[in-house]
């Protein structure tokens, strides 16, 4: 089978609006209607099969000759005991959640700041362009508050303080 990029997926990967791991993002990248599912995990990126399918789950991506996603969904299907344990920081976004719920004085957990916080700085390291796009790699390596939170200072910098409120509420607010 023959994957494309969905209109969905190219706004998607571009707003960065769903949040994709580095292999999958690079899965996006190859699925050019050209090469098939085997080439691409051939590619040597160690794409797993797990992680095109939940991009063909989320829309991201289709069948090049339009057959029904219900051959796609099949695999999902049978994958979806697998993502929780082939994706290693959906685990870890899972677990933490639990404590989200102790604080009994309303406050965020560490994880629910960074999940806020994650999307917001992913896009305005994004907004910078080539001149941003170390500290967009760096903000894409993150994977918990304290590492995101040891960037702030640099995103608050390259993005100046108008257009960092928005990140330092969601991150320390």
């Amino acid at each position: 089978m023959i994957l494309v990029k969905t209109e969905a997926g190219q706004q998607a990967f571009r707003d960065r609006t769903v949040r994709l791991t580095p292999r999958q993002r690079s899965a996006f990248i190859l699925c050019d209607g050209k090469r098939t599912i085997e080439e691409v995990q051939a590619a040597g990126m160690s794409i797993e099969r797990e992680d095109l399918d939940q991009m063909i789950e989320l829309g991201l991506l289709g069948p090049l000759d339009g057959a029904p996603v219900v051959t796609a969904s099949a695999p999902v299907a049978q994958a979806e005991p697998q993502p929780v344990a082939a994706p290693t920081p959906r685990p870890a976004l899972a677990a933490v959640p639990a404590p989200a719920a102790a604080p009994a004085d309303g406050a965020r957990s560490p994880q629910q700041r960074y999940k806020d916080a994650y999307p917001i700085a992913t896009r305005l390291s994004g907004s910078l362009g080539l001149r941003g796009f170390r500290l967009n790699l760096s903000v894409e390596g993150t994977s918990n508050y304290e590492e995101l939170l040891a960037l702030a200072p640099k995103i608050r910098a390259a993005v100046g303080p108008d257009k960092a409120a928005e990140f330092d509420r969601a991150l320390l607010g």
